[in-house]
């Protein structure tokens, strides 16, 4: 198989080149740096397709692609050639087919870049977004920061003037101590008690109420001790008498 050398693609100055027999399976990428080629020769390789740099060879007047397993479309287009004029056709039709490769693929290039620029962009627009979101986010926890520290020291000065309002309202001597509460305490023993008194002399009254009842109506009377009782109740009543009677004197001296 024929080999090409690096640097054969730049002899530019090339007119006519006959590459015919000699098992190429592929041109150069870069083979249409031949500018200057006119006749290209290349019956009976093995190529199937050529480098999209063939659009290149704007100079091409002749192209012989024979015998060659060459794609279907790109064998139609190179068609057949048996004379001259044939030959002429192939290269024009040739040179205009690899010149639309090259623009479709030029297009896809372009779609590619616009497409990776369209997502350089969103990329971009989404950074911005994100870091937008993330200082409002900065800007809304500092604003709460300072309302709750403006909440704390209010609440914090409200309770010092109110504070300072309860301390002017004491007098001087709340700092002794008062008997406010203190004295309260004994009235609530004073009660107590006259009450456990008022009760004995009542039990006791009964007592001798009962005594006294039970020395005048019933068979007990003339035991000693109510004969003591009923006599002792007599002297009583009869005491109570003289006083009235001397408190009924007293008051009709005191009338004349």
């Amino acid at each position: 198989m024929f080999g090409f050398q690096s640097d054969f693609c730049s002899l530019s100055h090339l007119v006519k080149l006959d590459l015919s027999k000699n098992r190429l399976q592929q041109l150069p990428s870069d083979f249409g740096r031949l500018v200057n080629l006119q006749h290209l020769d290349l019956l009976n390789n093995r190529l199937v397709t050529l480098p999209v740099s063939f659009a290149q060879l704007k100079n091409l007047k002749w192209l012989d692609l024979k015998d060659n397993p060459l794609d279907p479309v790109l064998a139609k287009v190179a068609g057949d050639c048996l004379d001259e004029k044939q030959c002429k056709q192939a290269a024009v039709k040739v040179l205009q087919h690899m010149r639309a490769i090259q623009s479709e693929q030029d297009r896809q290039r372009q779609r590619k870049l616009q497409a990776e620029r369209e997502m350089e962009k969103k990329r971009e627009a989404e950074q911005r977004a994100k870091e937008a979101q993330e200082r409002e986010l900065r800007k809304r926890e500092k604003a709460e920061e300072k309302e709750r520290r403006r909440r704390e020291y209010d609440a914090q000065k409200a309770a010092k003037q109110e504070i300072e309002k309860k301390t002017k309202k004491e007098p001087m001597q709340t700092r002794k101590p008062t008997s406010s509460s203190r004295p309260a305490q004994p009235p609530r023993h004073k009660p107590s008690w006259s009450r456990s008194v008022l009760r004995v002399l009542l039990l006791a009254l009964l007592c001798v109420l009962c005594t006294l009842a039970a020395c005048k109506l019933t068979e007990l009377q003339r035991q000693p001790l109510c004969v003591s009782v009923n006599t002792l109740y007599e002297d009583v009543v009869a005491a109570l008498q003289n006083h009235k009677s001397l408190q009924n004197m007293l008051h009709q001296n005191s009338q004349q």
